[in-house]
């Protein structure tokens, strides 16, 4: 899988575990209860619960990659907040003790079979299955990238080799354009590509620079941002601090040796525009996981098909997904798989008592809008749209203790809470703040 996963990337660095390099003669004799694929957010979240569910010795994660990234906190390493480094632990370290590591790729899913091909030609069986794999990106749909990343001022926090140069590009700033995208495709945390961007308005009010720089916000979509409630309070951010917001526009080319971006008009077909710049933020286009896409378990558009209410895939009863990879109608962000947690493991427990799943997810899913370097708007919203807030306050208002939240207790919550799968995200504490309100 050339993506990224939801929080880790491959990468050359971190402890290396052991693990079973089968011949042929072994490779047709591994069979698990229940098979992770995946070992993101979502896939060590689900092992770590179909651990203490079914015991170690019956989970198995398939998963390449030896380090394991936090990936929200790249929008704040992309305007030097904090570091890449970090938002990385070594794969090993979160892995549930006692449940096996495949350290391979995922190749191949045969639902029909109950079984699924590694890189190395590995056969694996199983049970029950759990499809975490995240999704793609794709700069390559963009004409000029990945190359373009070669060339300064160009950088994007949503791969780990390229958010560093996002800082760089603004540590460099002198005057002129600084252009922020948004792909015409869906993406994980719809939130950070406009969360840089007020990011880098403030450091460049912090390093004297606004008055020299030109800040453009270029959408594919027809709104800032998905729910009005936040939306409106996002407008009125951008009329204060002279932010330039177009609407259906849409990053096609990078001509990265000439400082240029060139846009489509996406309600006139055939319009261009050529933006030159002196940084360029690329949120890159994504799409489904490309082994998921040509699986039977794929809908469709891709993505893996699962039912919105217990995560239980429409066709394969045995089969589950949660996170990146599936097309749940709801944004794609950490909080969201956390609320998923919490569903599929209930809905899992029924299923293996031949019960039928009775607990629904709601679509829950949060997004922090950090909009300067100690202020965050907590976004919290469920499948219609609609705030699904945790806190008894207008969470629309930008907010010192949520950027707290944001940059210090989240990161510890994920690392010491999620992935133990311990965290189910914030529902039984709403119900318990906003008790004796309607």
């Amino acid at each position: 899988m050339a993506a990224l996963q939801r929080f880790k990337q491959c990468h050359p660095a971190g402890n290396v575990i052991s693990h079973l390099h089968t011949s042929s003669r072994a490779s047709a004799k591994q069979h698990y209860k229940m098979l992770v694929l995946g070992g993101g957010s979502g896939g060590i979240t689900m092992s770590a619960r179909m651990k203490r569910m079914l015991g170690a010795e019956n989970v198995a994660v398939v998963e390449p990659s030896e380090t394991h990234y936090y990936q929200p906190l790249w929008t704040l390493a992309g305007a030097g907040a904090k570091t890449v480094s970090s938002s990385a632990r070594s794969t090993a370290s979160v892995m549930p003790s006692g449940v096996k590591w495949v350290k391979s790729k995922v190749q191949e899913i045969d639902p029909d079979t109950n079984t699924v091909r590694t890189d190395n030609g590995d056969e694996i069986s199983y049970e029950y299955l759990i499809v975490a794999l995240g999704l793609q990106l794709h700069y390559e749909k963009i004409k000029g990238l990945p190359e373009g990343f070669n060339h300064p001022k160009i950088g994007s926090n949503y791969s780990v080799e390229t958010v560093e140069k996002t800082w760089k590009a603004l540590q460099d700033f002198k005057e002129g354009n600084a252009v922020f995208t948004f792909p015409n495709t869906p993406v994980k945390c719809a939130g950070a590509p406009q969360k840089i961007m007020y990011l880098s308005d403030a450091y460049f009010r912090k390093s004297g620079k606004r008055a020299k720089a030109n800040i453009i916000y270029n959408t594919s979509l027809p709104v800032i941002f998905g729910v009005k409630k936040y939306a409106d309070a996002l407008w009125e951010i951008v009329k204060e601090r002279d932010l330039h917001v177009n609407l259906r526009t849409n990053l096609i080319e990078v001509r990265a040796d000439k400082q240029e971006a060139v846009f489509e008009n996406l309600d006139k077909p055939g319009e261009t525009s050529v933006i030159e710049y002196e940084m360029l933020h690329v949120t890159p286009p994504m799409g489904p996981n490309l082994v998921v896409k040509s699986s039977p378990l794929a809908d469709d558009v891709g993505w893996l098909d699962v039912d919105r209410d217990n995560l239980q895939h429409r066709r394969y009863p045995n089969v589950f997904g949660i996170g990146d990879c599936t097309n749940l109608p709801t944004s794609k962000t950490a909080a969201a798989v956390a609320a998923q947690s919490a569903i599929l493991n209930r809905t899992i427990s029924r299923v293996l008592q031949n019960e039928k799943p009775d607990k629904k997810y709601d679509g829950y899913t949060s997004c922090p809008l950090v909009t300067s370097y100690n202020t965050v708007m907590l976004a919290e919203f469920d499948y219609d749209g609609q705030p699904l807030e945790t806190f008894p306050i207008n969470q629309a208002k930008e907010r010192q203790t949520m950027y707290y939240m944001k940059a210090d207790v989240m990161p510890h919550l994920y690392w010491h809470g999620l992935l133990r799968g311990l965290w189910g995200g914030p529902g039984p504490y709403r119900t318990l703040l906003h008790l004796g309100m309607k």
